[in-house]
């Protein structure tokens, strides 16, 4: 078994204020590979943001603004966010949900070129290679 022992142990971490938590399962089973660039940075936004019950009351301008993203990126993310049925919205609250027991929604297959050129390892590094000029 590894050793494990902190590199810093004058800095470990103490929740002593407000509480953000995701639980390893939504890495482990797939949630977050499940995810586009946008929905985890609004997920993980809304986990920062939320109470103890999962509430945030941010507002879709003020969401852009702090993520840096276009208000079509945010209906997508959210709606994303909703069908895999990680958030639930009302209009004017995000609740952050429980995990689901199974990702829910596409199973991650790669259909378009865009997706290729958002998740193959090939296509990125074909990319890469072509802009850098290898």
């Amino acid at each position: 078994m590894i050793e494990k022992a902190p590199l810093c142990p004058d800095r470990i971490r103490k929740i002593t204020g407000s509480f953000a938590f995701i639980e390893h399962r939504f890495l482990r089973e797939g949630h977050f590979a499940g995810l586009d660039r946008n929905e985890v940075l609004l997920y993980l936004f809304l986990v920062l943001v939320s109470d103890r019950n999962g509430l945030s009351y941010y507002s879709y301008d003020r969401i852009c603004t702090m993520l840096g993203i276009c208000v079509d990126e945010y209906i997508e993310a959210r709606n994303g966010l909703i069908r895999k049925d990680l958030v639930a919205f009302d209009g004017r609250v995000f609740q952050v949900l429980s995990l689901p027991e199974f990702p829910v929604g596409d199973p991650g297959l790669l259909k378009t070129a865009k997706d290729m050129s958002r998740k193959d390892p090939a296509t990125i590094h074909q990319m890469v290679v072509t802009a850098i000029g290898l």
